[in-house]
């Protein structure tokens, strides 16, 4: 025994003299005798409760072997986990080192820490044998109690933050960041419901998101998807963050608007953890999921699943005065109800090669069906108001979609701190299937029919492949400067096939309609590059950015020889942000970018829709993409315990913009009638410019408050298209979020917004931005209700609030459960009212969707953070009961 324990010292030893040389070219077996390990807690001095997400840092000399010298370097960093714990492995065993402990919220701290192991006393002890090593492997070991901080108001690296933990609300330099885990009123729903809660979006009552009165770009974890917000669910979401004015580094698209990023949670936890949730509302419909996440060694696996059933249901209205060759008057009424299920799985690993080098592989499934059944009475009066005729019309449809996902991510560390270079393939593939079938039957005043019943089929189908390749790159040159540059390809595959056929009672069999049928197909590929320069200097912080993009696109409506193709040349977009600290809680910041908003998919789709007869719609494959210039002012504050404010003044130009147009021209049902189309075209420009005010307080130790208001005027002018053809309004929303915490065991949150009257928005429409879809069903856009017009119209007001209540308990080991109920639009107030106009009609339309549901969600968690769960618990023994060091 004695011998053995020579050798192990003399091996301890070895390595602890080879980390101190110059040349040392470290091998696996040495690596692993860094088998220090240091773990503890970090709590709340005052509450003693623990302090989630606290950053662990230990330094200690290194040999640099640049400077040929020993220099202090960061060994080891991680985040404390929920319950406050931390744990340091792979330590060097020698030595003193810093432990470096910083939180949202809190003053850092810093202590002076050691195993206490000296080489020279424990070879002078090795006589004592087993008790010896049983004493060395104890030292090595080594628990650091709890380690308390003491609560403060900071602001770190741009990003200011105030609350003892995670905050519903953070501001970075170029990123609004809201951490929506533990939203209330949104649990067992969509990501549709979560995006209600976040200050500066609108969100309407298809789904249909806009920030700064255009849709943004949709990204989920950082990266372009074919997912819509309502094939998300809500509860795997992490959180959500607004980039307003994106610099060079990101995607140049998305045009008036900047970009939406959902960030799905993900846990890297060592040992196992997980939940299960479950829920139902008063409409009878079911959701429930789960998710799991094991740790151990090099490996992190995590899985998580979603279902959930949906009913919705909405009713509208609206009375159309024709200024055709037969003026009259047209009043729609009716209803519709929509029944569905989706799912959701995603799951993954993370592959730990090393300390600087790691692999993630991710993958999702999504699968949803629906079914949409609506009805409908059409009245048709004369121009003194008198009866014509009225209109029976009664929709079924049904529709399938499959989305699926992968991630394939690599990561490499280099040795200085912030030095690393990524690279990875994102790839989604979505398919859908539809079928549609309507009945219309036309009465006169006497109930007699005017016309034979005329029943109308369109089976559709299409599909979306989407798939980006990025790599990036990051050095910071010094404590002051930094360089990041990178280049991404984008390319995506789009086709639709809808097939349009009316019944022959003669034949008794479908026609199909060649004239309305297409089978389309389209492609685009878009490659950039980029870089970016960051320097600071005592107040002064500069990033300015350069991207460079080229696009394609190939069109074709399959069986028709028509093709079209648009090449773009090569696009500069520069980006500049000039950020000055005006003193430790006050930071000033201007930024400009340049963006493009290339046409969607639908918006150059050049068939004709005819599912609502007064409403036909046509893309056009001859629309140019919009440019737009932003510039933005930001002033945020710190001005007392969790307190927070900012304002954002902006001004946005765009060229080329693309709008709704109308025209008239022949009916393809009818060729002997005129019809009204409504199509989009290239506008002249349009501006944009307003503030906006976002405050975070704490009103009461326990009520937390978030005030979000927003004032704009938007103006557009397409005199380009027609004499004297624009439209300006000034127009406003307000978001105001309440968080109570009645108890440690009972929470209530309650939200409202209000739209003030605003002009249409210029576009709709585009399958890559961040609108609803994913089957919300229900009379969306059916029969008339789509916000049409030229650049002629506006939304009225509208407000609602929404509420929620949640119960939570806890047991030991750190196992917790919670019981909510919530309510939307709880007023039933939330209206959907519009005004448009052209040469040809004024239209009012009014709707309501699913007011008043109620949701109760029950939530559990569960977990083991053991360190002895993987260092102890895996020491072998051999034949005498000696414990050994793990393999």
């Amino acid at each position: 025994m004695k011998q053995a324990l020579l050798i192990l010292y003399t091996l301890i030893f070895i390595q602890f003299a080879n980390s101190q040389q110059p040349n040392f070219q470290q091998k696996q077996g040495e690596r692993n005798m860094n088998m220090g390990h240091f773990y503890g807690r970090i709590v709340d001095t005052k509450t003693n409760k623990p302090v989630e997400a606290a950053t662990v840092q230990l330094t200690g000399n290194k040999f640099d072997t640049a400077s040929k010298q020993m220099n202090q370097a960061i060994l080891a960093t991680v985040l404390t986990e929920s319950n406050g714990d931390f744990s340091l492995e792979n330590i060097p065993v020698f030595g003193n080192f810093n432990l470096i402990i910083s939180a949202v919220g809190y003053e850092p701290v810093t202590e002076q820490v050691s195993f206490g192991v000296n080489f020279k006393q424990q070879n002078e002890n090795s006589n004592n044998g087993q008790n010896g090593m049983q004493q060395m492997l104890s030292m090595i070991d080594k628990d650091l109690g709890n380690i308390k901080l003491q609560p403060s108001t900071n602001t770190l690296s741009g990003v200011t933050v105030t609350a003892t933990t995670k905050p519903f609300f953070e501001m970075g330099v170029d990123r609004k960041i809201f951490n929506v885990d533990k939203n209330l009123v949104s649990q067992g729903q969509t990501a549709t419901e979560v995006m209600k809660q976040i200050p500066g979006l609108n969100v309407d009552i298809d789904g249909n998101v806009t920030m700064r009165n255009a849709a943004p770009q949709l990204f989920v974890d950082g990266r372009p998807t074919t997912l819509t917000l309502d094939q998300i669910p809500a509860d795997v979401i992490d959180r959500v963050e607004l980039i307003t004015n994106p610099s060079s580094k990101f995607d140049a698209s998305g045009g008036n608007a900047g970009i939406l990023n959902v960030v799905l949670k993900k846990n890297i936890k060592k040992g196992y953890n997980g939940g299960i949730r479950a829920g139902i509302d008063s409409r009878g419909k079911i959701n429930a999921g789960g998710d799991f996440n094991f740790r151990q060694n090099k490996l992190n696996f995590f899985l998580s699943g979603n279902y959930r059933q949906n009913k919705s249901k909405s009713e509208f209205n609206s009375v159309r005065n024709n200024f055709l060759d037969t003026p009259g008057t047209v009043m729609q009424n009716g209803n519709g109800t929509n029944v569905g299920n989706f799912a959701f799985v995603r799951g993954g690993f993370d592959y730990f090669i090393d300390n600087r080098n790691t692999i993630t592989l991710t993958g999702s499934y999504v699968q949803g069906k629906f079914t949409n059944d609506q009805s409908q009475r059409i009245d048709s009066l004369t121009n003194d108001k008198s009866f014509i005729s009225y209109s029976n019309l009664n929709s079924h449809s049904e529709s399938n979609f499959k989305n699926r996902g992968g991630q394939l991510s690599f990561k490499h560390n280099f040795t200085k701190d912030g030095h690393n270079l990524t690279a990875d393939i994102n790839y989604n593939d979505s398919k859908n299937d539809n079928y549609t079938l309507l009945n219309t039957s036309t009465f006169l005043q006497n109930n007699s029919s005017k016309f034979p019943p005329f029943l109308q089929q369109t089976n559709g189908s299409g599909s979306n492949r989407f798939l980006t390749i990025q790599s990036d790159y990051e050095n910071p040159i010094t404590d002051n400067k930094k360089i990041e540059a990178g280049v991404r390809a984008a390319i995506r595959d789009f086709k639709n096939e809808s097939i349009q056929s009316f019944f022959s009672d003669s034949l008794n069999q479908y026609i199909i309609i060649p004239t309305i049928s297409n089978n389309y197909q389209f492609k685009d590929h878009v490659y950039a590059a980029y870089t970016t320069y960051t320097f600071k200097t005592k107040k002064w912080n500069y990033q300015l950015g350069l991207r460079a993009e080229s696009s394609n696109y190939n069109g074709s409506l399959l069986g028709k020889d028509s093709l079209f193709k648009i090449n773009f040349p090569v696009s500069i977009f520069p980006s500049a942000f000039i950020t000055y600290h005006l003193s430790e809680k006050q930071d000033l910041q201007m930024n400009y970018s340049r963006r493009i908003n290339r046409p969607s998919f639908f918006q150059l789709l050049p068939f004709v829709d005819i599912s609502d007869p007064q409403n036909l719609s046509i893309g056009n494959p001859n629309l140019k993409p919009e440019f737009t210039n932003s510039f933005e002012l930001s002033y945020n504050k710190s001005y007392s315990k969790n307190s927070n404010f900012l304002a954002s003044a902006y001004f946005k130009y765009s060229t080329n913009l693309i709008t709704r147009f109308q025209y008239l021209d022949k009916n393809p049902v009818s060729p002997t009638d005129t019809a009204v189309f409504n199509t989009y075209a290239n506008a002249d420009h349009s501006t944009s410019y307003g503030l906006e005010l976002t405050n975070r307080t704490t009103v009461a130790k326990i009520w937390d408050v978030t005030l979000n208001v927003n004032l704009y005027n938007s103006t557009i002018d397409a005199s380009n298209l027609q004499t004297n053809l624009t439209n300006s309004r000034i127009s406003g929303f307000a978001k105001w979020n309440n968080t109570i915490k009645l108890s440690a065991k009972f929470t209530i949150q309650f939200s409202g917004n209000y739209q003030a009257k605003t002009v249409l928005p210029p576009s709709n429409g585009s399958s890559s931005f961040g609108g609803g879809g994913g089957g919300r069903g229900g009379g969306s856009g059916f029969f008339g209700f789509q916000n049409t017009g030229t650049a002629q119209g506006y939304i009225f007001p509208n407000y609602s609030f929404d509420a929620a209540i949640k119960k939570d308990w806890n047991w030991k080991g750190g196992n917790t459960a919670s019981l909510t109920l919530s309510m939307n639009d709880i007023f039933a107030t939330a209206r959907n009212k519009t005004f448009s106009e052209s040469p040809y009609f004024t239209q009012m339309s009014e709707r309501r969707r699913d007011p008043q549901v109620l949701r109760l969600n029950f939530s559990y968690r569960f977990g083991k953070f053991d360190v002895s769960l993987f260092k102890r618990k895996n020491m072998k023994t051999d034949e005498n009961g000696t414990e050994m060091m793990p393999q």
